[in-house]
C-alpha cells in the first residue's frame, strides 16, 4: 500500500487507503473507490425500502397512502440508479506504464471502452491545475501534442499525493 499523504491529520493517516498501486516494472494502476460490493446492492435496496415503509404503516387505509407510495417508489428508483452507476464505475481502471523510452496511459471505461495515449517521458509534462480544471487540483499529462487527464475519479487530496509520487518516478527514468 502507498503511504498516506503527509498533510492528513495523524488520526486519518491510519484510515487513508489510496486507490492506486505501483507495481514493477514501473506500472501505476488507478481505480475509483469501491465502497459497495455487488452483494451489498441488494441489502442496501432492501434496507432502504424496509425502513421507508415503516412510517407508512400508520397510513394504511388512508387514500393519501398511494401518493406517499409513489414518492417512496421514486426514491427507491433513484437509489437503484445511483447504486447501479456506482457499480458500473467499478470497471474503470487506468494503467500508466513508465519506461525510459515511452510513457503509456490506458484507460478502460465502464462499458469496456478502451482509450490509450503514449508519449516520450522526457518530453511529457505532469501538471496539477489548482483551479483551472473542471475539479480542484486537476491532474494532467501533456505530450505528443495532447493533454490527457489522470485519475479523474480521485479525490483532491489523492490527486495531490499522486502528483508527488509520479514526479518521483518520472525523475528516476532519466
Amino acid at each position: 500500500m502507498i503511504a498516506p499523504p503527509p498533510f492528513l491529520p495523524p488520526v486519518l493517516r491510519y484510515l487513508a487507503v489510496m486507490p492506486y498501486r505501483w507495481s514493477e516494472p514501473q506500472t501505476l494502476t488507478l481505480w475509483p473507490h469501491r465502497s459497495l460490493a455487488p452483494r451489498g446492492f441488494v441489502a442496501a435496496i432492501a434496507v432502504a425500502a424496509s425502513l421507508s415503509l415503516l412510517p407508512l404503516l400508520s397510513q394504511l387505509g388512508h387514500p393519501g397512502l398511494w401518493v406517499l407510495l409513489a414518492f417512496l417508489g421514486a426514491t427507491i428508483a433513484a437509489l437503484w440508479v445511483a447504486l447501479r452507476k456506482s457499480n458500473a464505475d467499478r470497471a474503470i481502471v487506468e494503467t500508466l506504464t513508465l519506461t525510459p523510452t515511452e510513457l503509456t496511459l490506458i484507460r478502460m471505461g465502464p462499458r469496456g471502452k478502451r482509450q490509450s495515449w503514449a508519449a516520450n517521458p522526457h518530453w511529457t509534462r505532469l501538471t496539477l491545475h489548482p483551479t483551472a480544471g473542471p475539479v480542484p487540483h486537476y491532474l494532467t499529462l501533456t505530450g505528443q501534442g495532447r493533454e490527457v487527464e489522470l485519475g479523474a475519479f480521485l479525490t483532491e487530496a489523492e490527486r495531490i499525493a499522486l502528483k508527488s509520487a509520479l514526479e518521483t518516478r518520472l525523475a528516476t527514468l532519466g
